[in-house]
């Protein structure tokens, strides 16, 4: 990183720090209402994971100026699928839909096979770019700010996750209002509160993603040991939220 890169960077730092800070001593709904309030646009990106519905459920019971998208990879389960309009209708809003471009998909088929991921890191990434992290960047699209649902306790790789950080790669806001929520309490709020979620869930899948990289965990087993689960690294992820790993899968 350059000088002139470093201090253009303090200032959006220093916001997210003291973002962070602020949204610590507020519960969900308030965390959400100051998030909502600081201008720009504000765009939350869900999986339909049982802590996404959380936040899905406070943004469309408040009315929350907050933009709900979905990266429709086109390898969801059909519950994740259903799941989408059931709560699109219990909420009354709108969850914007971004799908890889089929050309895209053409050119990972003819160069790994449209099943290639099983075999190699590489060619997993590759498709977690065109079918996750392209999308993405679409649906943030003139955003300020990005809220998503990870938590603490999902995996080791996110012990540390804070409520705000910079996004240095999106140059964005990154807010993450569940950072401290445990598994427990999101089933209370689901359970309180009347909130649809994925019956996969009931089914031994706590962390939900594609059809083909998603598996029901064993007893014991962290969260998320259920994605890309025939890989060795115990902090695999698809790029999304470890800037190392977008930038390695954009440059590809």
């Amino acid at each position: 990183m350059t000088a002139i890169n470093t201090i253009a960077e303090e200032g959006p730092i220093a916001e997210a720090e003291a973002l962070n800070d602020r949204l610590a001593g507020l519960d969900l709904a308030g965390r959400l209402s100051l998030v909502s309030s600081l201008g720009g646009r504000v765009v939350f990106t869900t999986s339909l994971g049982i802590e996404d519905q959380v936040i899905t459920a406070e943004i469309g019971t408040h009315r929350l100026p907050i933009d709900v998208a979905t990266l429709q990879t086109g390898r969801l389960f059909a519950e994740t699928l259903a799941l989408i309009e059931e709560t699109e209708s219990q909420y009354d809003i709108r969850i914007h839909r971004f799908e890889p471009e089929k050309a895209d998909i053409d050119t990972y088929a003819a160069q790994y096979g449209l099943n290639g991921f099983y075999e190699s890191v590489e060619a997993r990434h590759a498709c977690c770019g065109m079918r996750k992290l392209k999308p993405l960047a679409r649906a943030l699209e003139g955003a300020a700010i990005w809220i998503t649902g990870l938590r603490r306790g999902q995996s080791a790789n996110r012990a540390e996750t804070p409520f705000a950080e910079y996004d240095a790669e999106r140059h964005l806001l990154k807010v993450n209002p569940l950072a401290d929520w445990d598994l427990e309490a999101i089933k209370a709020f689901v359970s309180a509160n009347g909130v649809p979620v994925n019956p996969l869930h009931q089914r031994g899948y706590p962390s939900i993603g594609c059809e083909p990289c998603t598996r029901a965990i064993k007893p014991g087993e962290p969260e998320r040991a259920g994605r890309w689960w025939w890989e060795q690294d115990e902090t695999r992820e698809c790029g999304l939220h470890v800037a190392e790993e977008a930038a390695a899968i954009a440059a590809q």
